[in-house]
């Protein structure tokens, strides 16, 4: 019992240690908040932010699409976000049609519009998926923004804001990526809706 208690501090341990690196990355927080303030200004001139990942990072693209939509931890109206990750019928559509390299690629040629966002995440940079959704974006004029760990893999050229977190852990840099997946949220709130609109008794 006292091995496994162990265990659980030394992982935990490891989770505050990327959290604190991530804190000292000065090029991550910049990123981070220019991200915002270019999603905040695009849904304020009636554009959307488009998130996609796979796996772990699927689930964070539709938990962070659910922020927006909802809530994060105060009423206000809703603003204009989506999951790529979502539509089972577009995506195993996509996939069986052409390739599963283009399920997110094909959706924003669909849906996506000049002055849209989009946020992909990909802990290793290199999913093949998200990188052809960035390179599409580019051309579409749609803002890129990549969430992704180690290097960046092949991501940061095609995004025009990098947020890396510093680790080699696929599971530490999730956990980081949740955490500024929030605050990227508040951020864009921030952005969207004034300080003052926070500052008032809710």
């Amino acid at each position: 019992m006292e091995n496994r208690k162990e265990l659980v501090v030394a992982k935990l341990q490891n989770s505050v240690a990327t959290l604190q690196r991530v804190m000292q990355e000065e090029a991550l927080l910049t990123a981070l908040v220019a991200a915002a303030e270019v999603t905040g200004q695009a849904i304020l001139d009636g554009r959307k932010l488009m998130i996609a990942g796979n796996g772990g990072s699927a689930a964070d693209a539709q938990h962070l699409a659910a922020e927006f939509v909802s809530r994060l931890t105060v009423d206000r109206p809703a603003m204009r976000a989506l999951a790529l990750t979502t539509d089972t019928s577009a995506l195993t559509a996509i996939g069986n049609d052409y390739s599963y390299d283009n399920v997110f690629e094909r959706q924003i040629e669909a849906l996506g519009q000049k002055g849209d966002v989009f946020l992909g995440i990909s802990t290793s940079g290199n999913s093949k998926n998200i990188l052809k959704a960035l390179e599409l974006s580019r051309k579409m004029g749609i803002a890129t923004i990549g969430f992704s760990g180690r290097a960046g893999g092949k991501m940061p050229p095609l995004c025009d804001y990098n947020v890396i977190v510093p680790s080699e852990i696929t599971a530490n840099i999730q956990e980081s990526h949740l955490a500024l997946e929030h605050i990227f949220c508040h951020l864009v709130e921030l952005r969207y809706f004034g300080a003052e609109f926070f500052a008032q008794p809710k």
